[in-house]
């Protein structure tokens, strides 16, 4: 594991928070850790929203799709107030998952798929979050798609 200066390792910690609380389903924490005016844009999806009260529905909408989804962390680097986290998300699809192209009943699958957050921070909050997975995987994984 690669070390870090102080600096770099305070904006690494700030920005797992999001994804600690997520793992948490901790609500609370996940509004706390982002700037109200945030934006999250899930590539995957094609799907960004501005601002933490359009954030957070989403990121429930995923808990209720896989109650018991974690994200581990596998990987961090940082630059000023930008972090790069690599992540790896696992869980079972238990209720229904909302995509661009409808809803997906659950399957009682599991997904495990790596993925990465480009996260910009600024006043100790999070600002930005680029959020990277391969949605043609978790479809895979769900038996969705071949």
């Amino acid at each position: 594991m690669a070390t870090h200066t102080a600096t770099a390792q305070s904006a690494i910690d700030q920005a797992k928070l999001s994804v600690v609380a997520y793992n948490d389903k901790n609500w609370e924490a996940a509004l706390d850790a982002l700037e109200p005016t945030a934006v999250y844009d899930e590539v995957a999806t094609e799907r960004r929203l501005e601002g933490h009260n359009a954030i957070l529905p989403a990121w429930k909408a995923w808990g209720v799709a896989f109650p018991d989804s974690q994200a581990t962390f596998e990987g961090a680097i940082a630059s000023d107030d930008t972090v790069v986290l690599e992540l790896r998300w696992r869980g079972t699809h238990k209720g229904p998952l909302n995509l661009p192209t409808g809803k997906v009943d659950p399957t009682g699958k599991s997904i495990d798929m790596r993925a990465c957050q480009i996260i910009e921070l600024a006043n100790g909050k999070t600002r930005s979050i680029r959020h990277y997975f391969d949605l043609a995987t978790m479809l895979r994984q769900l038996g969705i798609s071949r």
